[in-house]
């Protein structure tokens, strides 16, 4: 049951819909409430919910490998792999089925039970759309999850992607709609929505998250929590990034969001979508363990996982599960744990 329902602070939240599996509608106001709570309440109230609906504690490991990289021509201000910044980021082709599966098998020895495929597409051609068909085969092969993130999809390019056994596709919404002009501007927010819209009609898992410390207004970090809540049904992950300033990139002098910020973000997109997959994603290797320890309590239960996030850096595995074993943590088995679309 989820406890946040009888609480005060959310009496600004329609009416949830009917079907169990909606997202209840958020107002911003209502989200803010939530991140200004008190640090103890907001972290209480979280780990009430994270306990609610995760009883088993387990922290996912997911590994992310660019399987093609640079030359992308959007002008997102936070990437390094976008053809207008000089960040020294050289475009690569698309890797060979041979190449990513030994990638796969190295992360499943290595621990990891989702493994995503990410390719610096504005919006991939059909033709690519085929070529990353067979790498979701070959990684399914070794019994893994599989996710891609590709850009923009139509709707036919998601079912081909479904029919390949894709089990998840990440696409972020990045920021508040008020902000996402400052940060992108050859895509629209529309664009954005439409590609999951693509994504859950295909049938596959959402992966959706956005990242904060690029400039933004705390009511800007609020909008884009209330939006991901408010998607029907929400994400099965929210990947929640914190910026990695990378130099060359227009974003590169933001000032950093304040670790206890980072986690209120984490604690009140438990709170607001109590069965999805929370993870830690970019910027983790900034957080130092103190900081990840309080995200987990406050219902972080996803990880990346290994030495390298596309092209920034990320905690090695080791340092991960050293970390994990002094907080008594554990990975998902994921032939024991929920499938795609749990």
């Amino acid at each position: 049951m989820d406890t946040t329902l009888e609480h005060p602070v959310v009496l600004h939240r329609a009416a949830p819909a009917a079907d169990a599996g909606s997202a209840p509608r958020w107002r911003v106001e209502a989200v803010q409430a939530l991140l200004d709570l008190p640090f103890n309440d907001l972290l209480f109230r979280a780990q009430t919910v994270h306990r609610g609906h995760w009883p088993a504690g387990d922290v996912e490991l997911a590994t992310l490998l660019s399987v093609k990289t640079g030359g992308c021509p959007e002008n997102c201000g936070y990437c390094p792999q976008s053809a207008e910044f000089d960040t020294g980021v050289k475009a690569q082709k698309l890797m060979s089925v041979d190449e990513v599966t030994a990638a796969a098998q190295a992360a499943k020895d290595a621990g990891a039970t989702r493994f995503c495929m990410g390719a610096a597409w504005r919006a991939p051609k059909d033709r690519d759309i085929e070529k990353v068909a067979e790498l979701v085969q070959a990684v399914k092969g070794l019994g893994l999850q599989s996710c891609a993130t590709l850009g923009m999809l139509q709707a036919h390019q998601a079912r081909a992607l479904r029919d390949a056994g894709l089990d998840y596709y990440n696409h972020n919404l990045d920021t508040a709609p008020e902000y996402y002009g400052d940060v992108v501007d050859t895509r629209s927010y529309q664009d954005r929505l439409d590609t999951l819209a693509h994504v859950r009609a295909a049938g596959i898992s959402v992966c959706c998250g956005g990242i904060v410390g690029m400039g933004e207004a705390p009511v800007h970090r609020a909008g884009l929590l209330a939006q991901l809540a408010n998607l029907d049904p929400y994400p099965e992950s929210v990947p929640i990034n914190s910026l990695v300033r990378v130099p060359g990139t227009p974003l590169a002098d933001s000032a950093p969001i304040d670790p206890l910020d980072f986690v209120r973000v984490i604690a009140v997109a438990r709170i607001l979508m109590p069965r999805a997959r929370v993870r830690l994603s970019a910027g983790r290797q900034q957080l130092g363990e103190a900081v990840q320890a309080l995200c987990f309590l406050a219902g972080a239960n996803s990880i990346f996982y290994g030495d390298k996030l596309l092209v920034t850096g990320n905690p090695d595995v080791e340092a991960d599960r050293q970390l994990l074993a002094k907080l008594g943590l554990r990975g998902r088995d994921v032939a024991a744990g929920e499938g795609a679309g749990a």
